[in-house]
């Protein structure tokens, strides 16, 4: 994964998560259970690592904007 950037955590309630799954599958389904929560900044597709197992997402949340259930 790239270095995180400062601008997506300069303030208190922005958080970056980085998910490492086995599959697409889980790590999408993972990002989409953070979406109906929090305001999401989704990715649309994983990256795989040459030579390493699973697949690897970042998403971006701001803790700030709860959702409404």
């Amino acid at each position: 994964m790239d270095p995180i950037n400062e601008a997506h955590v300069s303030e208190p309630g922005l958080v970056v998560v980085d998910v490492a799954a086995a599959d697409d599958a889980t790590a999408l389904s993972f990002q989409q259970l953070l979406a109906e929560r929090w305001a999401t900044a989704t990715a649309e597709t994983t990256t795989r690592d040459a030579g390493e197992p699973g697949v690897r997402l970042r998403c971006y949340l701001d803790l700030r904007q709860p959702l409404d259930s």
